[in-house]
């Protein structure tokens, strides 16, 4: 029988092991590395909201962004104003971090995501009182390029 004592203990024990489960899949993302520009502020802006996703994100500042993008292929048509490596794939300007989630999720065979250009209100070029552009995820690589996912700001369309 099950009075009330147990059924709250038990309650308990599954609440933390579900709160357990929810850190250890945040805790379980792999680290990203940013490389970016040192006088470039929206790049940091989308660096927080990485890491406010749960990625453990190192940051590499340096004036020659330009030559990471051409070491790591990024077709130059797609190029914003930082680049990132995670898990073997390249994460190029202000992509969402639920789409490299979905990425990460797909692992589709690709060199990765890029989001050319700096969108309004894509993460890192919030502004208030902006109406945030429409805009896509690219998914890039050896096949092409093709439509990841659609965004209005940060949220998917």
């Amino acid at each position: 029988m099950l009075d009330r004592r147990r059924f709250l203990t038990i309650l308990g024990v599954s609440g933390v092991v579900l709160m357990t489960g929810r850190a250890s899949a945040q805790a379980a993302l792999p680290k990203m590395v940013v490389t970016k520009d040192p006088n470039c502020g929206c790049c940091s802006g989308w660096v927080v909201h990485m890491e406010a996703a749960g990625f453990p994100m190192e940051v590499v500042t340096t004036p020659h962004v330009d030559q990471v993008k051409v070491r790591l292929g990024v077709p130059e048509a797609l190029a914003s104003c930082h680049t990132a490596e995670v898990e073997g794939y390249v994460i190029e300007g202000h992509v969402p971090a639920d789409a490299v989630k979905r990425l990460l999720a797909e692992r589709p065979r690709a060199k990765g995501l890029a989001v050319p250009g700096m969108p309004m209100g894509s993460p890192g070029m919030e502004m208030a009182g902006t109406e945030p552009d429409t805009y896509d995820v690219i998914l890039f690589g050896p096949s092409g390029q093709t439509a990841f996912v659609r965004y209005r700001g940060v949220n998917r369309v």
